[in-house]
């Protein structure tokens, strides 16, 4: 085993290293999420914590890491005897993202199953992080049916395993700690409310402290033993503090007085629920064990709200993190007992970490909505002349968007759009396997073997089961796509309070590609030429902040668009081949500016009706004389239009809509 890069030894991200000792202090805190850009010694710092650790008492054999002074009465192992015990390090169990149902709770032992024909339990990493650390690298990109269970264990405590004949629970208390970087996507709110504080790290713009950053790295990397031997004493001053700080937890008073700071802060920043509270109070109560102290201080209440809130009070995807210092300091100060409510909020306070809410947008260089008046364009409508744009428009309120659909069975990544054979869901069936056998359908498998077991000479409890017998389950779930979003920011498009509406639409199917796990990607198309405005990604935040900043105006080159979006498409397939795509292109349907532009834009919009790729054209055409020109393009694509007063899920027409491709494939 590799020696781990010593605690001590990381630089700067004090956040970082607090959040994680006060979860060593005390594990009731709730664990750690760690979000910041990549190579910022995220995974570092997490692993080179579980050597700080003490060490834990286990009963002797006990494959789930009984406590020998309280054993679990229902442990799968027990019961045990008494006076078996032994000591060993704290675990620190990675979870990988892409690791299996089983390999995280566990499942029936199936070569006993059906050589020795009994009931087996063989536990999953769950059992293996009790009453250790649990971490998850990218701990954004785990699939839906881990992080349900994940969820269920953190919330109880323990894990029940009820598949196969097979009915387990077993313990399951363990430190969570995950690292994400926010541009590959977000956490799912009922996951990021698991953990109990979170710490935003972003790499060092001080030269000095870069270049030790690079010397202690490149000294580890030349002679780990050595570098860890150098920092042996730090390392053990530590480790003595958490002990120190354990055994001073239960004596640390928390006062009527902080408990109200405490309340008052998690109401004055309108968190969901009582979690908050309840980890703001165990926070503050470790902060001042850490610092030798038995009563809690106003300033632990503050240092426990900048770690336990910021995650907690977001409203959705788009919102920006962080906590606003000058209100919560005005919170404390009103609530602290003195009287004193009287001092203004200072103008340029706030810190790292500071500063809650979205910064204004860009006004561009004129400011505000200064914008040269535009031309009367296409429709009458207004728009800018020549080269000229206007500047971006805020986008309407967003609103729960009706879901849209590949039609079809896929085999993406998972995800919660479009129906798809997947490792994980319902079990539809069983087949016999292609290739290496991934997951066993028990009952069928027995039920193809036992014809067979007399003239194979059984004679044992087990059965006699051959290569042929196997059988694959057939499980349905479903997956995410692609959404490509193709939006006009023509001339046509820039009447302000429509593009407002226009933008507010974007942005609600926005939300619900986050939602559905989805990859988006942004092509917009104005003027001359088309341009992708945001590549595929995972991060539905830049797709949001790309759409706020985008300028309208010029000719509408339909086509252009349509083309940048199928290279896009082709692109992406060579990427990412299981991955379907669905096209979603938001303009009124006109085409202008080249020769013949609007047969170009049919001939472009046939290539997508000819491979049969999925779209839905959301028609902006507005005004009491309406055109239809969405309508056709829509017919063209092979997909179906909708206006956007239908495309909110509580409209009349408020069904779920299927996209329909040319290929009309079967379910």
């Amino acid at each position: 085993m590799s020696t781990p890069f010593p605690f001590t030894a990381v630089v700067g991200q004090d956040d970082l290293r607090l959040a994680l000792l006060l979860n060593a202090v005390s594990p009731a805190v709730g664990g750690v999420l760690v979000r910041g850009e990549k190579g910022t010694a995220k995974s570092t710092a997490v692993r080179a914590l579980s050597a700080l650790l003490p060490e834990v008492g286990v009963v002797s054999g006990c494959r789930f890491s009984c406590d020998p002074g309280s054993p679990d009465p229902a442990c799968p192992d027990g019961p045990h005897e008494p006076g078996a015990f032994e000591s060993r390090p704290a675990r620190m169990v990675e979870l990988p993202v892409g690791a299996s149902e089983d390999r995280l709770v566990g499942a029936l032992d199936i070569e006993r199953a059906l050589a020795e024909g009994v009931k087996a339990f063989e536990p999953g990493l769950l059992a293996d992080a009790h009453r250790g650390i649990l971490y998850v690298d990218e701990v954004n990109l785990l699939h839906d049916h881990l992080v349900d269970l994940l969820l269920d264990a953190a919330a109880m405590g323990a894990s029940y395993v009820e598949r196969e004949g097979v009915s387990v629970r077993h313990a399951a208390r363990f430190l969570l700690v995950g690292t994400m970087n926010p541009e590959e996507g977000e956490l799912r709110p009922q996951l990021l409310d698991r953990f109990g504080l979170t710490v935003e790290v972003a790499a060092s713009r001080e030269p000095d402290q870069r270049v030790e950053v690079v010397r202690r790295r490149l000294a580890y990397d030349d002679d780990p033993d050595g570098f860890a031997a150098r920092w042996a004493g730090e390392e053990a001053a530590v480790r003595q503090r958490i002990v120190a700080a354990r055994e001073l937890l239960p004596s640390v008073r928390l006062g009527d007085g902080a408990l109200r700071q405490i309340a008052a802060t998690c109401a004055a920043f309108e968190v969901d629920g009582m979690r908050a509270d309840i980890v703001m109070a165990r926070t503050a109560t470790a902060l001042a064990a850490w610092a030798g102290r038995t009563d809690v201080l106003a300033e632990d209440v503050r240092q426990a709200a900048l770690l336990a809130l910021p995650h907690r009070r977001r409203r959705n995807p788009f919102d920006a993190p962080g906590l606003d210092e000058d209100r919560l300091d005005e919170t404390l100060e009103e609530f602290s007992g003195d009287g004193e409510d009287d001092s203004e909020p200072d103008p340029d306070g706030g810190g790292p970490g500071g500063g809650g809410g979205q910064p204004a947008p860009d006004a561009g260089p004129h400011g505000g909505d200064t914008a040269a008046r535009p031309e009367t364009g296409e429709g009458g409508e207004p728009q800018a002349s020549g080269a000229a744009e206007q500047s971006p428009v805020r986008a309407a309120e967003p609103f729960r968007a009706k879901v849209l659909s590949v039609p079809g069975i896929g085999e993406g990544a998972a995800g919660r759009r479009s129906r798809a054979r997947t490792e994980h869901g319902r079990t539809t069936g069983a087949r016999r396997p292609q290739g290496k056998l991934s997951k066993l359908h028990l009952a069928a498998t027995v039920r193809a073997a036992a014809p067979h077991q007399r003239t194979r000479g059984r004679s044992g409890p087990g059965l006699v089961v051959r290569r042929d017998d196997l059988r694959q389950a057939s499980r349905e779930g479903r997956e995410g796509n692609l959404v490509l979003f193709v939006v006009d920011a023509s001339g046509s498009m820039a009447a302000r309070q429509r593009m407002g509406a226009v933008k507010g639409a974007v942005l609600s199917l926005l939300l619900d590609a986050y939602q559905r796990r989805d990859k988006v990607g942004l092509v917009t198309f104005r003027g001359k030429d088309a341009q992708v405005a945001l590549p595929p990604t995972s991060s539905v935040d830049a797709a949001a902040a790309r759409l706020e900043s985008l300028p309208t105006g010029g000719r509408t080159p339909l086509a252009a668009g349509l083309l940048k979006a199928h290279e896009v498409l082709r692109v992406e397939r060579l990427r990412d081949p299981a991955r379907r795509a669905l096209v979603v292109v938001v303009t009124d349907g006109r085409a202008t500016g080249g020769p013949e532009p609007v047969a170009l834009a049919g001939r472009a919009a046939r290539l997508f009706a000819a491979e049969g790729v999925a779209s839905v054209v959301v028609d902006c055409e507005s005004g009491p004389v309406r055109l239809g020109l969405a309508a056709q393009l829509a017919g063209e694509l092979g997909g179906t239009a909708v206006t956007l007063d239908e495309l909110r899920a509580d409209s009349i027409a408020g069904l779920v809509r299927n996209v329909q491709g040319t290929s009309r494939r079967a379910a």
